[in-house]
Parts: C-alpha cells; structure tokens; sequence
C-alpha cells in the first residue's frame, strides 16, 4: 500500500512540481495551499507531511506545533520546506518536533531521498516496539531484559542510562531536546535539572566507547542516535 504524503504549500507551481515526482515514485499525494486547509487534511491519516514554513492564515510552525498535538500524529514525520538556511530556524523548528529541513530550491531526488529515509525510521521504530529488541550498527537493545550488547559483549547501564540510550535509539537520525527527554524518561512530575541529561549521557558514551558517536549532539537542542543506514 503506497504510503500517503501531506504535501503543503502556498505556491502551487512547487507543489504540482513536488506531487508529480511524488507520484512517479509511487507514493499517494494529498496537497494542501496554506496551513489551516493543513490542519483540516490531518484527518486523512497521512504517513508523512512536507511542510513550507511561510505560508498564509498560519505558518508551518504553528502547523506542526498543532500537529503534534494530535493524538494519532504525534510521531508522524514532518519534513519542512525553508527559503532560509539560518541555523537558528533550524533548531526552532526541530524543537517544535519537526524530524527534517530541506532548503529550496528542492532537489526532487533530494526530497525523495529523505522522505524515505523518515518513513522507514518509523518503520523500524513499530517492528523494533514490537519485539522491544532495537538493532541499530553494532549494537543491540533488548528493553524487555534491560540489556545493552555491543559487538557481542553485554554492557551494563544503570536505569535512568538504559531507558535514555533505548529512548534515543529507537528514533535513529531524530533530535530530542533535553525537555522532551527529562519529561519522556523522567515524567512532567518529577523535577530534574537538564545537566543531569548531560551527564547520563557522558556516562553512556563512556560505556560505548570507540564507538561514542553513536550519540550526536546538536548544539543547542539537545541529542540524537545516529541514523546508519
């Protein structure tokens, strides 16, 4: 079944442009020309959206922030569309829970490449939910047993390190803002300083050695498992 793709925009020369290379790659197109016709197609269960940041009636920000909010499409991917290149526009959004940029002028090949890629991230996320074993490169998780191996040897994680390196791993290539990972692991109930992210983090690494860059920070926002494909 071909996956269906929410595609936003309020310039409608790129979005017959986008939704014709879309659909020669076989996947299902739903258009949309400003943020509010967005919100409305959302309940047309979209397996991904393509999202301009500038648009009339609301902007893709508060699109995707609104988006978020939605019960079934909390974890939907959200690939966003920007004519600026600004690191800080970046992080803003990303913190907002996009999982993606593409600056324009898009590159179709480009475009495609990455809505893949995010699709079959939530892919591997619901098969690896399922077993609650997540392989990822030379490391395997099993949140069942609460054991961590790393090329064959089992490493041992205190609680709070395990659930935050199988919280970080099952997302592979999506950034976590330390708010999003103190409320996620620790609860909104339970006060933590956001340096305590920092050095669980440092610790992990440790564990991981040579291969510590499994973790990447974002300067910033906060941290991600790389995705390796």
């Amino acid at each position: 079944m071909a996956a269906k793709i929410l595609l936003v925009d309020d310039e409608k020369d790129i979005v017959e442009f986008l939704q014709y290379n879309l659909e020669q790659e076989g996947f299902e197109v739903i258009a949309a020309y400003d943020g509010k016709e967005a919100i409305e197609k959302m309940e047309l269960n979209p397996d991904l959206v393509i999202l301009d940041v500038f648009m009339p009636k609301m902007d893709g920000y508060e699109v995707c922030t609104k988006i978020r909010l939605m019960e079934d499409h909390k974890t939907t991917p959200v690939i966003f569309l920007t004519a600026k290149s600004s690191e800080t526009d970046e992080i803003h959004g990303l913190n907002l829970g996009a999982d993606d940029f593409i600056q324009k002028p898009i590159s179709p090949k480009k475009l495609i490449a990455r809505v893949k890629s995010n699709l079959r991230k939530i892919e591997t996320t619901v098969a690896s939910s399922d077993s609650n074993i997540i392989m990822i490169g030379p490391l395997v998780i099993d949140r069942e047993q609460f054991v961590v191996i790393l090329e064959g040897q089992t490493l041992i994680f205190p609680k709070k390190e395990f659930e935050i390196i199988s919280y970080l791993a099952s997302n592979p290539g999506k950034v976590f803002d330390r708010d999003k990972i103190l409320n996620d692991v620790w609860g909104s109930d339970i006060y933590v300083v956001e340096r305590t992210i920092d050095v669980h983090v440092r610790k992990i690494r440790e564990k991981l050695g040579k291969h510590r860059n499994l973790i990447e920070t974002v300067k910033g926002v906060g941290y991600r498992f790389k995705n390796i494909e």
